[in-house]
């Protein structure tokens, strides 16, 4: 992601907070290239005929966020911690959806690249992959909110810190641990 003046953001995201109606627009000018990679990086690997594109993605996600009422936006960092959890929870009940509406078809892939480290090229269902995130929560919170911020969120090692507010040296530790896991539990499910 293309840093942004991080005061800026924060100022915005103070001022959506504090009910200005002008705010959200001026937000989303400021972020929109941001959110527009980072749904970019979600919608890379996904089949050639997926009907929700990465435009409509940011669009969906940001008015999920700035429709909520009474929200205390600390930093760009979280900003974009929750933007990746409501792009991925976007993703997950268009899934649902799809799947609901033709049982017998193909599931969204979502490919998790070497950067990641997870596996090299291998595309995991986007399904399977918020089940086992689910069940990796259930076992270790930190560290299923650490997945969701590097991987779903693109955030840096120091920017994911900053959000939990612990040491780089714990995110760097538990996204080791927490990759291992994923492996081995996307294994157990053959998919890796």
């Amino acid at each position: 992601m293309k840093e942004r003046p991080a005061h800026d953001v924060t100022v915005l995201l103070n001022r959506v907070g504090e009910g200005d109606n002008s705010a959200p627009d001026k937000l989303l000018e400021l972020v929109y290239e941001d959110l527009r990679h980072l749904a970019a990086v979600y919608m890379r690997d996904e089949r050639a005929d997926h009907t929700l594109q990465a435009t409509a993605l940011v669009h969906e996600a940001y008015l999920r966020m700035v429709d909520w009422k009474n929200v205390t936006w600390e930093n760009r960092a979280q900003f974009f911690a929750v933007a990746a959890q409501v792009m991925r929870r976007v993703l997950v009940d268009h899934a649902r959806g799809r799947n609901a509406a033709k049982r017998e078809g193909s599931q969204q892939k979502l490919a998790l690249d070497e950067a990641v480290g997870f596996a090299d090229k291998n595309e995991f269902d986007v399904l399977t992959l918020e089940e086992a995130l689910l069940s990796l929560e259930s076992l270790d919170p930190r560290q299923a909110k650490i997945v969701e911020l590097r991987f779903f969120g693109g955030l840096s090692i120091e920017e994911s810190a900053h959000v939990l507010k612990v040491s780089a040296t714990t995110v760097k530790r538990e996204w080791t641990v927490a990759k291992a896991w994923f492996h081995r539990e996307l294994s157990r499910k053959g998919v890796a």
